[in-house]
């Protein structure tokens, strides 16, 4: 499927994506630098450029107003739903010296499901997603960890496959975090639920 790729502004080192030429690169204001490290040329750049300088390049720039309701990585999610994609991996959007933006990018995620898309938060070493009354299949390593936790409230009928802890139906509450810290017993684990919504972490 072809993806939505996003690049915000906590510096990378590494763990890059390779997008095909279907993709759609967009570099969220300080993302720019991002773009830069991983060798990739953007689309559109888009923000208010509070936190860095308006890039010099030939790139089609997008600037809005310091004062708006949108963080810069949620205009360039809308960006991408307006130009029809409806999977999306955000980098950057994880860690650094604002953790609110980290919160505010997991809720974006919410918003990416809620207009029917998928949504992946990838730092350097985690990777974040959030599914709504569906299962996903993740990809990782014997050991590694796996957490899910309810976002947005009760989360019922969670399944848990591939996983030291498994589960057929388990009933998850955002009040307390039963599903932190299992661990994969195999390169990969499914993960479902039938009503609400979970956050997963592996």
């Amino acid at each position: 499927m072809k993806t939505c790729y996003i690049f915000s502004a906590v510096g990378m080192k590494n763990n890059f994506p390779k997008p095909d030429k279907d993709d759609l690169i967009i570099a969220a204001d300080a993302g720019y630098l991002n773009v830069q490290k991983a060798g990739l040329r953007p689309d559109v750049i888009i923000g208010d450029f509070d936190s860095s300088e308006k890039p010099n390049t030939d790139t089609p720039i997008e600037t809005f107003p310091v004062l708006k309701d949108d963080t810069d990585t949620m205009l360039a999610i809308k960006y991408g739903f307006n130009s029809g994609y409806k999977r999306f991996a955000i980098y950057g959007g994880l860690g650094g010296e604002r953790t609110d933006h980290t919160v505010a990018n997991i809720q974006s995620l919410a918003y990416i499901v809620d207009h029917g898309g998928e949504g992946f938060l990838v730092g350097e070493n985690e990777t974040f997603v959030l599914i709504k009354n569906s299962s996903i299949t993740l990809h990782s390593e014997n050991g590694k960890t796996l957490s899910v936790f309810a976002y947005g409230g009760v989360a019922e009928g969670i399944s848990i496959k591939g996983a030291v802890y498994e589960t057929d139906d388990l009933t998850l509450s955002p009040f307390f975090p039963l599903g932190v810290s299992n661990k994969f017993k195999e390169n990969t684990a499914t993960v479902g639920v039938k009503n609400g919504c979970i956050l997963i972490k592996w």
